[in-house]
């Protein structure tokens, strides 16, 4: 299963919390889910919920978990952050961040990322 895929299993099964927290957390690892009843240190990174949710779906195998680096960028981006922090967040250049954006459909805007600036080409 590519990471696409698996970002939005994982997305669908836990939520958009949970999934960032997962993403953040263990992002490009892969992460064993104990048998259900044994997801204590797991449930303290993620809540009681999602380690449930995770191993009830799971439970005694290896799940590979996505970067998922366009829905955190997209969620940074929501909560206000310029192009420069979410750089730092995803340990990526904003370069990269900028191309990120620039592939991605439906593009979050908030312009440059600074909110200093203005947008020049919305209709508002």
């Amino acid at each position: 299963m590519n990471d696409e895929a698996r970002s939005a299993e994982l997305l669908g099964l836990l939520g958009l919390g949970a999934f960032m927290r997962l993403a953040e957390e263990f992002g490009g690892t892969r992460l064993y889910i104990a048998r259900s009843g044994d997801t204590t240190d797991l449930a303290k990174q993620l809540g009681a919920k999602a380690a449930a949710k995770l191993g009830e779906r799971y439970a005694g195998t290896y799940i590979r978990v996505p970067l998922a680096r366009e829905h955190r960028a997209r969620q940074y981006r929501k909560n206000g952050q310029s192009n420069a922090e979410i750089a730092r967040r995803l340990g990526m250049t904003e370069t990269g961040v900028d191309k990120l954006f620039s592939r991605m459909p439906g593009k979050p805007i908030k312009g440059s990322g600074d909110p200093r600036q203005i947008d020049l080409f919305s209709n508002n």
